[in-house]
């Protein structure tokens, strides 16, 4: 059974930083790409990044672009999301998944705000 754990949320004032974990298990994560979305209430999900099994191709939403980070460490199957410059617009609970997949788990809630 495929489990995402995610974690690292919570609220920080606009120019701030975060940075969200992803722990996975029940699949062998270092053959499977992985990505962020995020989601606001209301709305639909929102891709937000993408990375290879190797981590060495990354991708990114131009909304975060320049700012987020996507990274992994597949000795430890997790992945993470390095949030920097964040905004009031960030603001959402986000999710990992397997790059085809949909999110399984619970998410982190990300607020931004003064």
């Amino acid at each position: 059974e495929v489990q995402l754990v995610e974690s690292g949320g919570g609220t920080v004032q606009p120019g701030g930083s975060l940075r969200l974990s992803c722990a996975a298990s029940g699949f062998l994560f270092s053959f499977s790409a992985m990505k962020w979305v995020r989601q606001v209430p209301g709305k639909g999900p929102e891709w937000v990044s993408t990375i290879d099994r190797g981590g060495g191709i990354t991708d990114y939403a131009d909304s975060v672009k320049g700012r987020f980070i996507i990274s992994r460490d597949n000795a430890k199957s997790t992945l993470y999301l390095q949030m920097n410059s964040l905004k009031a617009e960030d603001t959402a609970l986000y999710y990992c998944a397997q790059r085809w997949g949909n999110p399984v788990g619970r998410g982190t809630q990300v607020t931004v705000s003064s």
